[in-house]
């Protein structure tokens, strides 16, 4: 099964590591706006065992084109950095999965948006992302462990703190404090 190895950092802004991704030879993808929805039976099965059912829509930013994955992820995994089993499919219509899910017994307990732009550099990718609420983060997804560590101290973020906290669960994190009940939270 494939194993998804990720740094994921907080910064202030996406100024220094744009230009580092720049000045060291990355190779821009594409931007993207996504929306994430996350299923769990009603009792919390998924979430109580560490695992994730994402059903996600990527529109591209330029060309208005959409795409849609559903993904398992699995219990994140010890280490410094987050490795968990990840299993995804694309799927052609998001709306009708969305209604598979539920007629399986699925719940849909958070969707949220957010601004994506990936980039490509030695073998890693480079995803900068913008969520509502939270901010702005650096996720760096590679083959190893070296190769993700490597490219971070590229991008000059290697005194910058690890998190393995998910966004869903951050932001499940913002809304409890708050004493918020959403269950949507779009840009």
């Amino acid at each position: 099964m494939p194993i998804e190895i990720e740094a994921k950092m907080k910064v202030e802004n996406f100024e220094g590591v744009l230009g580092a991704l720049r000045e060291k030879g990355g190779m821009e993808l594409g931007s993207w706006v996504e929306t994430d929805s996350f299923f769990d039976t009603r009792d919390r099965a998924l979430l109580a065992a560490d695992k994730g059912l994402r059903l996600r829509v990527a529109v591209d930013s330029n060309t208005k084109k959409s795409a849609a994955l559903l993904t398992h992820k699995g219990p994140v995994g010890h280490g410094a950095l987050k490795k968990r089993q990840e299993t995804q499919s694309g799927v052609a219509d998001a709306e009708s999965m969305g209604r598979l899910l539920e007629q399986l017994g699925f719940v849909q307990w958070l969707k949220y948006q957010k601004r994506r732009q990936s980039w490509k550099i030695d073998e890693c990718r480079v995803e900068l992302d913008e969520i509502p609420h939270l901010g702005k983060f650096v996720e760096i997804e590679g083959p190893g462990d070296a190769a993700v560590m490597k490219v971070r101290e590229k991008l000059g973020l290697a005194a910058s703190t690890l998190l393995k906290a998910s966004y869903v669960a951050m932001l499940s994190d913002y809304l409890q404090e708050r004493g918020e009940s959403k269950s949507e939270i779009l840009l």
